[in-house]
């Protein structure tokens, strides 16, 4: 794919790459932790990360022996823009959706029955 819309559109497709996408939200991490969770061989999950890179949604470095990946975030901006030009969606402001996005994964790996939904998050 050329166009560089499309290919960000197709890495978001896959739900293995959209998981890979909420954990660098909290951090940049080496290859071996991104893998990790996931039930999938190393090779796999490099095949993602390979397909993340190339849409620009996310960036590699090797910092000696360990490659890491960092969240790059400006790729989501365009497929936003574009989104917004439909005038079916509200305007998403990536911050909110960031701050969504640490709750829920928050919420899904401490289970609290007592949290109270945030009321201050946009619907997205």
């Amino acid at each position: 794919m050329s166009d560089p819309l499309s290919t960000v559109f197709a890495a978001l497709a896959d739900p293995t790459r959209r998981a890979i996408l909420s954990m660098l939200l909290e951090d940049d991490m080496a290859v071996t932790d991104v893998a990790a969770p996931f039930e999938m061989s190393l090779a796999a999950i490099s095949k993602h990360l390979t397909v993340l890179a190339e849409a620009g949604l996310i960036s590699r470095e090797k910092r000696g022996r360990v490659i890491w990946c960092k969240l790059d975030p400006d790729a989501l901006k365009e497929a936003s823009v574009w989104m917004q030009g439909f005038g079916q969606f509200d305007p998403v402001d990536l911050d909110d959706f960031e701050r969504f996005l640490l709750v829920e994964l928050r919420d899904d790996a401490a289970p609290d029955d007592t949290a109270e939904p945030r009321s201050d998050l946009q619907e997205i």
